[in-house]
Order: structure tokens, then sequence, then C-alpha cells
């Protein structure tokens, strides 16, 4: 029997990174996120809300928790991949407490803020890259998104036969 455990969102973040290092050197980034479920209400189209807990680690050389530092704040825009986790444990109370989590593996800047820092630019319309970062699977290698037809344009250097 197959399994599968995948999530792919488009949301916001909901506070900033919190970071933290372990011991042998590894570090892991976590962070609240939120997307938004479209229902109607009324006979009104309305969102609602959907938050989650995401956490993403440097695994190998991959470097996703430092990245997700650098360039995340509250309010970020972004596109995750992962997969979901069930966090389980004993509240002070005694009770047996537990909620779903994202472990992210993939991440792509939406929102034009690459640089994640103060006096950072957006991307010029000329752009035709995307910060997104993989986790173990693409060795944290940097990866760009294709902005030609989200900009209504060509992408760079393409010449089209169409006479209009």
């Amino acid at each position: 029997m197959a399994n599968l455990n995948k999530v792919i969102l488009i949301g916001r973040l909901t506070r900033d990174v919190e970071v933290r290092a372990f011991s042998n050197g590894g570090k892991v980034a976590k962070f609240g996120y939120a997307v938004n479920n479209r229902v109607k209400r009324d006979n009104n189209w309305v969102d609602d809300p959907v938050y989650l807990n995401v956490e993403a680690f440097n695994r190998g050389e991959s470097g996703l928790a430092d990245r997700c530092e650098r360039f995340l704040r509250k309010g970020s825009q972004c596109y995750i991949e992962g997969h979901l986790v069930l966090d389980q444990w004993t509240a002070q109370s005694g009770e047996k407490r537990s909620a779903i989590k994202v472990v992210m593996e993939r991440l792509e800047l939406l929102d034009g803020r690459p640089g994640g820092a103060e006096g950072s630019s957006p991307p010029s319309a000329t752009s035709s890259r995307r910060p997104s970062f993989e986790g173990d699977q693409g060795g944290g290698s940097f990866q760009g998104g294709d902005y030609g037809s989200d900009l209504g344009g060509e992408p760079d250097g393409a010449k089209s036969d169409l006479p209009f």
C-alpha cells in the first residue's frame, strides 16, 4: 500500500522566525504560518484562515534554517513544500496534547524581498529569478522561478514569431 505525506502551501508568516542551535551544530527555524481557505458565508465569499506551525532544519549542507532566518519576517509571503508531523506532549496540567506541524523541505520567496533585511529592494521587472531554496534533496542550492508569465512579457532573450 502506497503512502504520501506532502503539503504545498502559499501563505504568510504570522510571527518572526525563531532559531535554535543544537550542540551538534545543527539548527532549527520555527515560525507561524497562515493560509486562507475561501468559504461562502451569507452569500459572500470570505477568507477562513488556517494557522500552522512550520519548522525548517539545517540538514547536511542545506542551510534551510539559516535561509529562513535571513530572508523571512512576519508578514512575508512565501511558497513552502514539506510534510506533516504529529507533535505530541504532556502539558503541565497532565493533559496529553497534540498538534500537526509542517516540516519544510522547500522555500520560495514570493513578496519581492529577497534580501530580507532593511534596505533591500524588490526584484526589478526585468528579473527572471525568484529566490527558492530546497532542503535535503536539493543540497540547499539556489533555484529560481520564472517571472515571465507573471509579468506578462517574454523571458529574457526570447523572440516571438507572432505578428502582434
